[in-house]
Protein backbone atom coordinates (compact mmCIF):
# COMPACT_ATOMS: atom_id res chain seq x y z
CA UNK A 1 0.00 0.00 0.00
CA UNK A 2 1.31 3.32 -1.24
CA UNK A 3 1.20 5.65 1.84
CA UNK A 4 -0.86 8.90 1.10
CA UNK A 5 1.84 11.49 0.72
CA UNK A 6 2.83 9.36 -1.86
CA UNK A 7 2.07 9.90 -5.74
CA UNK A 8 1.64 6.57 -7.88
CA UNK A 9 5.49 6.56 -8.36
CA UNK A 10 5.84 6.04 -4.86
CA UNK A 11 7.94 9.99 -4.36
CA UNK A 12 6.89 12.55 -2.27
CA UNK A 13 4.36 14.45 -4.08
CA UNK A 14 5.13 17.81 -5.18
CA UNK A 15 3.65 20.57 -2.02
CA UNK A 16 0.60 22.45 -2.83
CA UNK A 17 -0.90 25.32 -0.98
CA UNK A 18 -3.39 24.68 2.14
CA UNK A 19 -6.67 26.12 1.14
CA UNK A 20 -8.74 24.78 4.05
CA UNK A 21 -7.67 25.55 7.83
CA UNK A 22 -6.65 22.57 9.88
CA UNK A 23 -8.60 22.61 13.31
CA UNK A 24 -6.46 21.99 16.18
CA UNK A 25 -8.96 20.90 18.44
CA UNK A 26 -9.42 18.04 16.65
CA UNK A 27 -8.37 14.90 19.22
CA UNK A 28 -7.36 12.69 15.99
CA UNK A 29 -5.30 15.30 14.29
CA UNK A 30 -1.71 14.99 14.08
CA UNK A 31 0.65 16.98 12.67
CA UNK A 32 4.13 16.05 10.97
CA UNK A 33 7.38 18.54 9.90
CA UNK A 34 10.01 17.34 7.56
CA UNK A 35 12.26 19.73 6.18
CA UNK A 36 10.91 22.45 4.50
CA UNK A 37 7.25 20.89 4.70
CA UNK A 38 4.58 19.80 7.22
CA UNK A 39 1.32 17.33 6.86
CA UNK A 40 -1.59 16.73 8.86
CA UNK A 41 -3.84 13.49 9.66
CA UNK A 42 -7.51 13.85 11.00
CA UNK A 43 -7.56 9.75 11.98
CA UNK A 44 -4.78 9.34 13.84
CA UNK A 45 -2.21 8.98 11.25
CA UNK A 46 -4.16 6.62 8.95
CA UNK A 47 -4.29 8.75 6.24
CA UNK A 48 -2.25 12.02 5.70
CA UNK A 49 -2.85 15.23 3.81
CA UNK A 50 0.49 17.41 2.35
CA UNK A 51 2.81 18.08 2.03
CA UNK A 52 2.51 21.74 2.26
CA UNK A 53 4.72 24.24 2.04
CA UNK A 54 6.79 26.56 4.93
CA UNK A 55 8.16 30.00 4.07
CA UNK A 56 11.39 29.86 4.38
CA UNK A 57 12.14 32.70 7.47
CA UNK A 58 15.14 34.08 4.73
CA UNK A 59 17.34 30.80 5.05
CA UNK A 60 18.77 28.96 2.59
CA UNK A 61 16.57 25.62 3.82
CA UNK A 62 14.67 24.27 6.47
CA UNK A 63 15.44 21.49 8.65
CA UNK A 64 12.70 20.80 10.19
CA UNK A 65 11.79 17.73 13.19
CA UNK A 66 8.04 17.54 14.62
CA UNK A 67 7.76 19.49 17.85
CA UNK A 68 4.71 21.58 18.37
CA UNK A 69 2.19 22.58 20.93
CA UNK A 70 -1.29 23.23 19.69
CA UNK A 71 -3.27 26.48 21.76
CA UNK A 72 -6.14 26.88 20.41
CA UNK A 73 -8.22 26.18 17.16
CA UNK A 74 -6.58 27.56 15.12
CA UNK A 75 -3.46 28.69 16.67
CA UNK A 76 -0.41 26.63 16.74
CA UNK A 77 3.13 26.79 17.82
CA UNK A 78 6.56 24.93 16.27
CA UNK A 79 9.97 24.62 17.10
CA UNK A 80 11.82 23.61 13.97
CA UNK A 81 15.47 24.55 12.82
CA UNK A 82 17.29 26.26 9.85
CA UNK A 83 20.31 26.15 7.95
CA UNK A 84 22.62 28.66 9.51
CA UNK A 85 23.08 32.57 8.79
CA UNK A 86 24.89 33.01 5.02
CA UNK A 87 25.21 29.17 4.82
CA UNK A 88 23.12 25.74 4.11
CA UNK A 89 24.91 24.19 6.69
CA UNK A 90 22.62 23.09 9.73
CA UNK A 91 21.32 24.72 12.01
CA UNK A 92 19.69 27.13 13.99
CA UNK A 93 16.38 26.59 16.24
CA UNK A 94 13.59 29.12 15.86
CA UNK A 95 10.11 29.19 16.84
CA UNK A 96 7.32 30.11 14.40
CA UNK A 97 3.67 29.79 14.25
CA UNK A 98 0.54 30.09 12.37
CA UNK A 99 -3.21 31.83 14.06
CA UNK A 100 -5.30 30.65 11.11
CA UNK A 101 -4.51 27.09 10.96
CA UNK A 102 -1.87 26.53 9.43
CA UNK A 103 -2.37 29.07 6.00
CA UNK A 104 0.49 31.60 7.10
CA UNK A 105 3.01 31.00 9.24
CA UNK A 106 5.40 34.02 11.06
CA UNK A 107 8.94 33.53 12.81
CA UNK A 108 8.35 34.31 15.98
CA UNK A 109 11.29 34.33 17.65
CA UNK A 110 15.48 32.67 17.02
CA UNK A 111 15.68 30.31 19.90
CA UNK A 112 19.34 31.09 20.10
CA UNK A 113 22.43 32.47 18.17
CA UNK A 114 23.60 31.23 14.75
CA UNK A 115 26.18 28.82 15.37
CA UNK A 116 29.67 29.13 14.27
CA UNK A 117 30.24 29.06 9.78
CA UNK A 118 33.44 26.35 10.25
CA UNK A 119 31.34 23.99 12.83
CA UNK A 120 28.85 23.62 14.99
CA UNK A 121 25.06 23.19 15.55
CA UNK A 122 21.87 23.78 17.04
CA UNK A 123 18.79 21.31 15.81
CA UNK A 124 15.99 18.88 16.90
CA UNK A 125 14.06 21.28 19.74
CA UNK A 126 12.20 19.01 21.96
CA UNK A 127 9.76 21.69 24.03
CA UNK A 128 6.95 21.94 26.52
CA UNK A 129 4.82 24.90 27.69
CA UNK A 130 4.89 25.51 31.32
CA UNK A 131 2.86 26.18 34.14
CA UNK A 132 3.37 30.09 33.92
CA UNK A 133 3.15 29.98 29.77
CA UNK A 134 6.61 29.98 29.44
CA UNK A 135 8.60 27.51 26.52
CA UNK A 136 11.24 25.18 27.84
CA UNK A 137 12.91 23.65 24.68
CA UNK A 138 15.90 21.50 24.76
CA UNK A 139 18.06 21.26 21.66
CA UNK A 140 20.42 19.38 20.16
CA UNK A 141 24.11 20.90 20.29
CA UNK A 142 26.79 20.65 18.31
CA UNK A 143 30.30 22.60 18.64
CA UNK A 144 34.42 22.45 18.78
CA UNK A 145 36.56 23.80 21.39
CA UNK A 146 40.51 24.06 21.38
CA UNK A 147 40.09 22.20 18.13
CA UNK A 148 38.03 19.01 19.50
CA UNK A 149 34.37 18.45 18.93
CA UNK A 150 32.18 18.13 21.54
CA UNK A 151 27.85 17.00 21.27
CA UNK A 152 25.83 18.01 24.02
CA UNK A 153 22.10 18.94 24.36
CA UNK A 154 21.08 21.96 26.54
CA UNK A 155 18.09 23.95 27.72
CA UNK A 156 16.49 27.61 26.10
CA UNK A 157 13.78 29.35 27.97
CA UNK A 158 11.43 31.46 26.49
CA UNK A 159 9.23 33.81 28.79
CA UNK A 160 7.19 35.99 26.61
CA UNK A 161 5.60 32.88 24.01
CA UNK A 162 8.98 32.58 21.95
CA UNK A 163 9.48 36.29 21.09
CA UNK A 164 13.06 35.80 22.76
CA UNK A 165 14.90 33.18 24.78
CA UNK A 166 18.01 32.12 27.00
CA UNK A 167 19.65 29.21 28.06
CA UNK A 168 19.90 27.19 31.18
CA UNK A 169 22.49 25.80 33.16
CA UNK A 170 20.68 22.79 34.03
CA UNK A 171 20.40 20.25 32.66
CA UNK A 172 23.09 20.69 29.62
CA UNK A 173 24.07 16.59 29.02
CA UNK A 174 27.21 15.67 27.31
CA UNK A 175 25.20 12.76 25.98
CA UNK A 176 27.63 12.33 22.70
CA UNK A 177 25.13 13.85 20.40
CA UNK A 178 21.35 13.13 20.83
CA UNK A 179 18.03 14.37 20.23
CA UNK A 180 16.01 14.48 23.36
CA UNK A 181 12.48 13.94 23.91
CA UNK A 182 10.88 16.18 26.68
CA UNK A 183 7.21 15.86 27.90
CA UNK A 184 4.78 17.07 30.82
CA UNK A 185 3.51 13.57 32.68
CA UNK A 186 0.08 13.64 33.80
CA UNK A 187 1.07 14.26 37.43
CA UNK A 188 2.66 17.48 36.41
CA UNK A 189 6.17 16.86 36.19
CA UNK A 190 8.38 16.99 33.31
CA UNK A 191 10.29 13.93 31.78
CA UNK A 192 13.66 14.32 30.01
CA UNK A 193 14.73 11.21 27.56
CA UNK A 194 17.62 10.99 25.22
CA UNK A 195 20.33 8.46 23.77
CA UNK A 196 23.38 8.09 25.55
CA UNK A 197 26.28 7.38 23.18
CA UNK A 198 28.96 6.67 25.74
CA UNK A 199 29.94 3.75 27.09
CA UNK A 200 27.97 1.70 28.47
CA UNK A 201 25.35 2.63 25.42
CA UNK A 202 22.01 3.25 26.02
CA UNK A 203 19.07 5.22 26.52
CA UNK A 204 18.28 7.22 29.96
CA UNK A 205 15.56 9.87 31.62
CA UNK A 206 15.59 12.38 33.89
CA UNK A 207 12.57 13.90 36.00
CA UNK A 208 11.66 17.73 37.08
CA UNK A 209 9.14 18.37 39.76
CA UNK A 210 9.74 21.61 39.44
CA UNK A 211 8.99 22.85 35.83
CA UNK A 212 12.57 22.07 34.74
CA UNK A 213 14.32 24.24 37.23
CA UNK A 214 16.51 21.22 38.92
CA UNK A 215 16.46 17.82 37.47
CA UNK A 216 16.95 14.28 39.05
CA UNK A 217 19.52 12.13 38.80
CA UNK A 218 19.69 9.51 35.79
CA UNK A 219 17.40 7.36 35.22
CA UNK A 220 18.90 4.21 33.28
CA UNK A 221 16.18 2.80 30.74
CA UNK A 222 18.90 0.26 29.31
CA UNK A 223 22.47 0.42 28.59
CA UNK A 224 23.07 -2.36 26.41
CA UNK A 225 24.23 -0.78 23.12
CA UNK A 226 26.35 -2.48 20.90
CA UNK A 227 28.11 0.96 19.89
CA UNK A 228 27.15 4.87 19.47
CA UNK A 229 24.73 4.10 16.97
CA UNK A 230 21.31 4.43 18.97
CA UNK A 231 18.74 6.74 20.32
CA UNK A 232 16.50 9.53 18.57
CA UNK A 233 13.83 8.60 21.45
CA UNK A 234 10.19 9.76 21.46
CA UNK A 235 8.42 9.18 24.79
CA UNK A 236 4.46 9.08 25.29
CA UNK A 237 3.16 8.27 28.39
CA UNK A 238 0.29 5.51 29.08
CA UNK A 239 -3.32 5.81 31.05
CA UNK A 240 -1.83 3.89 33.50
CA UNK A 241 1.04 5.87 33.99
CA UNK A 242 3.85 4.47 32.31
CA UNK A 243 5.64 5.78 29.87
CA UNK A 244 7.16 4.39 26.03
CA UNK A 245 10.28 5.50 24.94
CA UNK A 246 10.81 4.41 21.86
CA UNK A 247 13.87 4.82 19.93
CA UNK A 248 16.32 3.24 17.16
CA UNK A 249 18.81 0.85 18.72
CA UNK A 250 21.89 -1.23 17.94
CA UNK A 251 22.22 -4.89 20.23
CA UNK A 252 25.18 -6.57 20.12
CA UNK A 253 22.95 -10.05 19.48
CA UNK A 254 21.74 -7.66 16.82
CA UNK A 255 23.83 -7.56 13.44
CA UNK A 256 21.38 -4.65 12.01
CA UNK A 257 19.94 -1.63 13.88
CA UNK A 258 16.42 -1.71 14.81
CA UNK A 259 13.59 -0.02 16.12
CA UNK A 260 12.64 -0.31 20.16
CA UNK A 261 10.99 0.88 23.37
CA UNK A 262 11.59 0.73 26.83
CA UNK A 263 8.16 1.00 29.01
CA UNK A 264 9.33 2.39 32.60
CA UNK A 265 7.73 3.94 35.56
CA UNK A 266 8.35 7.65 35.52
CA UNK A 267 9.52 7.67 39.77
CA UNK A 268 12.57 9.34 40.79
CA UNK A 269 15.59 7.16 41.72
CA UNK A 270 16.02 5.99 44.73
CA UNK A 271 19.05 7.39 47.21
Amino acid sequence: EVPSYLNEEEEEADPSELEESIDFSNPNLAIKFRSNLFYYSTDRCKNWNGPFQLPDFGREKLLCRTDYLIEGKDRLTAFIAASKEGTDDEGQPLCIRTTDGGKTWENVGWICESPPKDYGYAIMPSTVKLKSGAYLSMIRRGGKFDGVKKWWIEPYLSPNEGESWYRLEEPTIDNGGNPASMIRLADGRIALTYGWRHAPYGIRARISEDEGQSWSDEVILRCDGANWDLGYPRTVQREDGKCVTVYYYHHPDQPERFIGATIWEPSLPED
